[in-house]
């Protein structure tokens, strides 16, 4: 059986990206982080963590800092059932469920799913988002980077269950100074490939799918990568450039004629799901339960 403190420095060094961080958290020496960490690796024939600014998990290490956010969890809700124990006893401070959701997720519905499970009796439970496309998600989990994800793959992970959460609706929008700009005589493939476009990232694949659909061919964009939920909007407000926005977040811009759509009655419906870790872990099942009634609110 492996040290538990051995565990908890890899999980520190990742969490907080440096030895020297992990250190303070740990309330040790750096060297003693470091002795630790080439220990686990010894004993394990394995490079768990890759040097560097910030420090990284390799696909091993990120199995063990699983491993140890599961313990903080399961020590957390014994915590809880025997009042008793405290958590210098139990040898560990609050844990960690890490989680991997798309930024337009958290950027519309996700924050009011972290207040009400923080309301509850997961207080003690905090929560590590990591973001990435709602097409990518599930690979975290897949690597065992994650114990759950919003993700757009209904198929479970193995070791994984699947729920339904409703589906995010994306509009096609821009400035009506960009419409009378650039696609004044309509929106074509001609005009669409002279026309700015906004990209999250290169992973952004949704304006090439409206794409497909408003004009039935692949085109090749234009566009300015612009790596932000509200700066996308923002973006589209000043007119760099159209592009597919959650409706909730424009609504309001739309009624005002701050924004428009590039052809009206066109959405884009991407549907989410949560994808959760076959584990026995109370607080992990109270998260997706929350997260499934916030979504049913937000998405319908």
């Amino acid at each position: 059986m492996l040290d538990s403190s051995l565990i908890a420095a890899v999980a520190a060094v990742v969490r907080e990206g440096s030895f020297e961080r992990a250190a303070r958290v740990l309330n040790v020496s750096p060297s003693a982080v470091s002795q630790r960490i080439k220990l686990i690796e010894e004993r394990l024939g394995a490079v768990l963590i890759v040097r560097g600014q910030p420090c990284v998990a390799t696909d091993i290490g990120a199995r063990l800092c699983r491993h140890a956010e599961l313990i903080g969890v399961l020590e957390s809700d014994l915590r809880r059932e025997l009042p008793a124990l405290s958590q210098e006893a139990l040898g560990l401070g609050r844990s960690t469920l890490r989680v991997a959701v798309n930024a337009d997720t958290l950027g519309t519905w996700f924050i009011p799913a972290m207040a009400a499970f923080g309301e509850g009796e997961d207080a003690d439970t905090l929560l590590d988002v990591a973001v990435d496309d709602q097409d990518h998600t599930a690979e975290w989990l897949r690597r065992g980077r994650v114990l759950a994800a919003v993700t757009a793959l209904a198929t479970p992970v193995q070791g994984c269950r699947s729920r339904r959460l409703g589906a995010l609706r994306y509009v096609a929008t821009a400035s009506p100074a960009f419409v009378e700009r650039w696609l004044a005589s309509g929106v074509t493939a001609h005009s669409l490939e002279r026309a700015p476009s906004l990209l999250f990232d290169r992973k952004d694949s949704l304006q090439a799918r409206w794409v497909r659909r408003a004009v039935r061919r692949e085109l090749r964009l234009g566009a300015h990568v612009v790596p932000s939920t509200h700066g996308f909007v923002d973006a589209a407000l000043a007119g760099v450039g159209w592009g597919m926005n959650p409706l909730a977040l424009v609504e309001a811009h739309l009624q005002a004629g701050r924004l428009v759509e590039l052809v009206p009655g066109r959405p884009l419906d991407v549907p989410l799901y949560w994808q959760s870790a076959r584990l026995p872990v109370p607080a992990l099942d109270r998260l997706g339960r929350i997260v499934a009634e916030v979504a049913g609110r937000a998405l319908g």
